[in-house]
């Protein structure tokens, strides 16, 4: 964006400074937390806003309830500034399909219309249902504002770190037995680029944004050449708990629910009205991010073997799925 000579300027927020050059790119350390923020918008005339900071890790957070306070309270903050800033003409809000939930109840594919089978009451999904709750109530106060919601897959990429990266970075992969997760993805670079794309085009309104077609996550496992151990859904529930403690791979239980149920959403406004169409299908995500995974080995393998020798054996699992011919986005 910062190279774009229709942006007069770019301006990044965070409390940690970017660890390479970011060109152009004029850096202010602050919270969002804190209402500086307000000052910084108002000081710097900021005309549009990219709201990012919605993390799904607590442990790169610092745990459970600071990762709270950065999505809930964090959001509020910016909202609360954004709203008494005159200049302010776009917000463009990075959300996430992880607010649709995942149940045995869902739909073949969610639209941007539907609500959760079942509303979320605890973890990152709550945490989200209430940011878009509250950017809502902020686009009904500042109708003059455009605001872009943007419900990414789950994002997927060499340089990603996320709960289901650090579960497909497992050596021995735990599955729930009797189950076989839909699965979409996004390529970071497609996030990269839908971002950039909300930001340079006025268009309103709440997208899913979703690699083409579905990936089963017994086809995943395949793919990566890894060994899966199908489990009760409580023993990879013990697995997510143990590989947490241990510092792993976040693992929490709506984590779980999506490894069972898995999720498929619909992506028909992201390329009608949006006008975007990502780079990378579900599949080719998939395979840039297995590309330079690096050996197997280490403290995880560790961690799970001596957790394998305190669970029963598995019991019978059906043949794994043909691979599909194709599939339909929606």
């Amino acid at each position: 964006m910062a190279s774009d000579p229709a942006v007069s300027r770019v301006i990044g927020v965070d409390v940690v400074p970017p660890r390479g050059d970011v060109g152009d790119v004029s850096f202010v350390r602050a919270d969002i937390r804190n209402p500086v923020i307000a000052k910084i918008i108002a000081k710097e005339d900021v005309d549009t806003v990219v709201h990012m900071s919605v993390i799904a890790t607590p442990g790169s957070a610092g745990g459970r309830n600071t990762m709270k306070e950065l999505n809930v309270i964090g959001t509020m903050q910016l909202l609360a500034a954004c709203q008494k800033a005159p200049s302010l003409q776009h917000l463009v809000v990075k959300s996430t399909t992880t607010v649709y939930g995942a149940s045995s109840r869902d739909p073949a594919m969610f639209t941007e219309d539907m609500e959760p089978r079942r509303a979320p009451r605890a973890g990152y999904a709550k945490d989200v249902a209430e940011i878009e709750g509250y950017v809502r109530g902020f686009a009904r106060r500042r109708p003059d504002v455009r605001v872009t919601m943007l419900r990414a897959a789950n994002v997927i990429g060499p340089n990603v770190t996320s709960p289901i990266t650090s579960y497909f970075r497992l050596p021995v992969i735990p599955t729930v037995l009797g189950h076989d997760a839909r699965m979409q993805f996004l390529h970071e670079q497609d996030l990269m680029d839908v971002l950039a794309h909300a930001v340079r085009n006025d268009v309103p309104g709440t997208f899913n944004v979703a690699g083409d077609g579905v990936l089963m996550l017994s086809q995943a496992v395949r793919r990566m050449q890894r060994p899966s151990v199908p489990m009760p859904a409580f023993a990879v529930g013990k697995v997510g708990s143990t590989l947490r403690q241990a510092r792993v791979a976040e693992f929490s239980p709506e984590q779980l629910s999506f490894l069972t149920y898995g999720r498929g959403v619909d992506t028909t406004r992201m390329r009608r009205v949006l006008g975007f169409d990502p780079k990378y299908s579900t599949a080719e995500a998939f395979a840039d991010f297995v590309s330079l995974l690096p050996p197997t080995g280490g403290r995880s393998e560790r961690v799970l073997a001596g957790l394998a020798r305190q669970l029963p054996p598995p019991g019978p699992t059906l043949p794994p799925p043909p691979e599909p011919v194709g599939a339909d986005h929606g």
